[in-house]
């Protein structure tokens, strides 16, 4: 099991956003993350609880950021419920639904997610419609996103091969292209996300 931390910053300065601490495995429904974001100071920014299912799915996900929660899952599409934990009445609560494949937020987490749902083949390319959740506010937005697999390189470590997928990533209603880093159940870098820490090697995980 994975425990790992990720520095995050502005894309676009490089200004220091905090860090997140994550773990991550396989588990019985097929993939756990849960992870914490900090602030620069230490202060707890946010929490990540996500499963995914054995289709790599979103089986189910809880955030909290902000004062705010949203639970959701695979409801024929993807379901959520954003609440304010500190209202009794649940006067606050508000219930979405999308035909999206799947959830994309802050946390590294969703890269992952969104790269083992699509299951790429090198070379190969996928339209996936997400919908996301980031800041504090902790609000849905829907995105459509463009995946491609570039390459898959494997190189050598003192615990065996470790196998590296480069991915494409474009906001199909901005334009703006990215590329993410992956090794397994774990980000190497992405726009915004860089790995600082990992105590194991990356859960194994072959696209296509």
């Amino acid at each position: 099991m994975p425990n790992g931390r990720y520095s995050l910053y502005d894309p676009h300065d490089r200004t220091p956003l905090g860090e997140e601490r994550f773990s991550c495995a396989p588990g019985p429904a097929g993939w756990r993350y849960v992870s914490k974001t900090y602030a620069s100071g230490g202060a707890v920014l946010g929490t990540v609880d996500l499963t995914l299912d054995s289709r790599s799915r979103p089986l189910r996900m809880e955030l909290r950021a902000g004062g705010w929660q949203v639970r959701g899952g695979a409801v024929d599409g993807v379901a959520w419920v954003r609440t304010d934990p500190a209202d009794p009445t649940g006067d606050s609560a508000s219930e979405g639904h999308d035909r999206a494949h799947g959830f994309a937020g802050d946390s590294p987490a969703f890269l992952i997610a969104t790269a083992r749902l699509l299951r790429l083949a090198e070379g190969a390319s996928a339209r996936v419609r997400l919908v996301a959740f980031s800041g504090a506010a902790l609000a849905p937005r829907t995105c459509d996103q463009g995946w491609r697999l570039v390459e898959v390189a494997s190189h050598p470590t003192e615990t065996g091969p470790l196998v590296v997928e480069r991915y494409q990533v474009a906001d199909l209603e901005t334009g703006e292209q990215r590329e993410v880093h992956l090794a397994g159940d774990v980000v190497l870098a992405a726009p915004g996300v860089e790995l600082e820490e990992l105590d194991s090697p990356p859960n194994p995980w072959t696209p296509g």
